[in-house]
């Protein structure tokens, strides 16, 4: 199949030395501090209580709404208290936890498990998705079940498995699609069937060749199913230019994949899907990578949600040497976290410790307006152009440069020469325009919630005015034949 080229990218360095370790078991932690809020949308909201006892894979938070997901009780235990905790976000601010004793018992509930996984329907397929509590595992961590509901509304012609892993140090999915291909592969061909898709392209960056052989080896007998190698080039795993590479086709500004007939899920996701359809399981688990030159000995381990990232790092023998940079996911897309007591959750796919000379922490100075950022931001944009009116507090100017469309992958501070933080402006200023946009919605709702009111007022003083004449009339009426009936009664008299 032919693979198109988009335009920009970079080429960091790929440090993937993280590839050639296997994946290994993290021990139970005593403790488990499980986050409401693991996904895009709403955060769940919690089914039990303080003193209750869960076992693994039981519903302990329920999703709000489509856009919203499901939590489970990544092992079993005691429910110790609902309370906040540090975020893994750059706030550090706390959120809203389940924390759960472990028993050290790892005791499953029963699961629910299909005889004949390829007998389901698509309905059935996305309910037991999104049953299963199953995000994007790529890092977006959109509810799953809501794009498979997407994908019965409008036609997926093609189903793209993102096995790209673009982003330097990460190797998870690197290791998982080569140590658990076969069930990664019925995952894929389930996800195919719930999306009544025609064909399936899994895309693999070049750079991890093991992964390629293991794929295509498994995927020989499927002919709807092609295993395509793509250049190594970020960010190759962006939707939009991971799509257009394998089919050359363009999603449209402020559409989605589906509106063109594709769909796009990461690998892991897809092993997640088979785990729910196959083994009835939950998700509660994830592999995470764990690199960096701070790091004493990088590993690729399988994660309990809630795990505390000190755990992580403990068992990787601990700092080679004070962390410069620490970050959940990747060195350019990824948040950096305040210390190492943020606890594990479904988007993340990595524990980075950056050393100082793998942080470029050079001086900020003015742009010189080489145009570098124009020629590496891989959607079009003038990176440039945008961060100037941003400082200048011009946002609706940077809008008109097409904001809004910036994914946010920090290529152009990548390249830029002047170490400006150009995704922090972007970041900063998609968020200001966000909150003018519900402000103004809100103006608008209450200009509009005021002239209803308007409206009501003057229909009550309508219909004021017309009972108050129909009153007058009704008086006047009675006062003539009061009047009638006491002339009548006189003339009556003098007769």
């Amino acid at each position: 199949m032919r693979l198109f080229k988009f335009k920009g990218g970079v080429h960091p360095e790929g440090n993937k030395g993280a590839t050639h370790c296997a994946i290994e078991q993290l021990p139970l932690p005593a403790r488990l501090y499980v986050p409401l809020q693991q996904h895009i949308g709403a955060p769940a909201t919690p089914v039990v209580k303080a003193g209750d006892k869960v076992l693994k894979g039981q519903l302990i938070a329920q999703s709000q709404g489509a856009v919203s997901a499901a939590v489970h009780a990544p092992s079993s235990g005691t429910i110790v208290d609902i309370a906040e905790h540090q975020a893994p976000h750059p706030s550090g601010l706390p959120v809203e936890c389940i924390i759960i004793a472990t028993d050290g018992k790892e005791q499953w509930i029963d699961l629910d498990v299909p005889k004949e996984p390829f007998h389901l329907s698509e309905k059935e397929i996305a309910r037991r998705i999104s049953d299963a509590g199953i995000v994007g595992l790529g890092g977006a961590t959109f509810p799953s079940a809501l794009k498979f509901n997407l994908g019965l509304k409008q036609r997926v012609e093609t189903l793209v498995i993102n096995g790209a892993e673009c982003e330097p140090f990460l190797t998870s999915d690197d290791r998982l699609m080569q140590e658990r291909t076969q069930k990664i592969v019925e995952g894929i061909r389930i996800m195919a069937l719930g999306l009544n898709a025609q064909q399936t392209i899994i895309a693999v960056e070049d750079n991890k060749p093991l992964a390629v052989h293991a794929m295509t080896a498994a995927c020989e007998s499927y002919n709807d199913t092609n295993v395509l190698t793509v250049p190594t080039r970020y960010p190759m795993g962006s939707e939009k230019h991971l799509v257009f590479t394998v089919t050359g086709k363009e999603i449209p500004a402020g559409k989605l994949a589906a509106d063109i007939g594709v769909m796009v899920h990461n690998a892991a996701t897809a092993y997640a899907v088979y785990d729910a359809i196959y083994e009835g399981r939950p998700l509660v688990s994830r592999i995470v990578t764990v690199a960096g030159d701070a790091i004493r000995q990088p590993r690729n381990l399988e994660v309990l949600f809630g795990t505390l990232a000190s755990e992580l790092i403990d068992y990787c023998n601990g700092f080679e040497q004070e962390p410069a940079r620490l970050l959940m996911g990747g060195p350019l897309m990824g948040l950096v976290i305040p210390n190492v007591n943020v606890p594990i959750i479904k988007g993340s796919n990595g524990i980075i410790a950056l050393s100082q000379k793998e942080v470029r922490m050079g001086e900020q100075s003015p742009c010189i307006r080489c145009s570098r950022c124009v020629s590496a931001c891989p959607c079009g944009l003038m990176p440039l152009d945008m961060a100037a009116n941003i400082k200048a507090g011009n946002f609706d100017r940077a809008e008109d440069y097409g904001i809004n469309d910036c994914i946010s992958c920090g290529s152009c501070g990548y390249v830029c020469p002047a170490n400006i933080p150009l995704v922090h402006f972007f970041n900063y200023a998609k968020g200001e325009l966000k909150a003018r946009a519900v402000a103004k919605q809100q103006q608008e709702y209450t200009s509009e919630l005021a002239k209803q009111r308007q409206t009501r007022m003057e229909k009550i003083e309508k219909e004021k005015a017309a009972m108050a004449a129909r009153a007058a009339a009704a008086k006047k009426a009675r006062e003539a034949a009061a009047k009638a009936k006491a002339e009548q009664e006189e003339k009556e008299a003098t007769s």
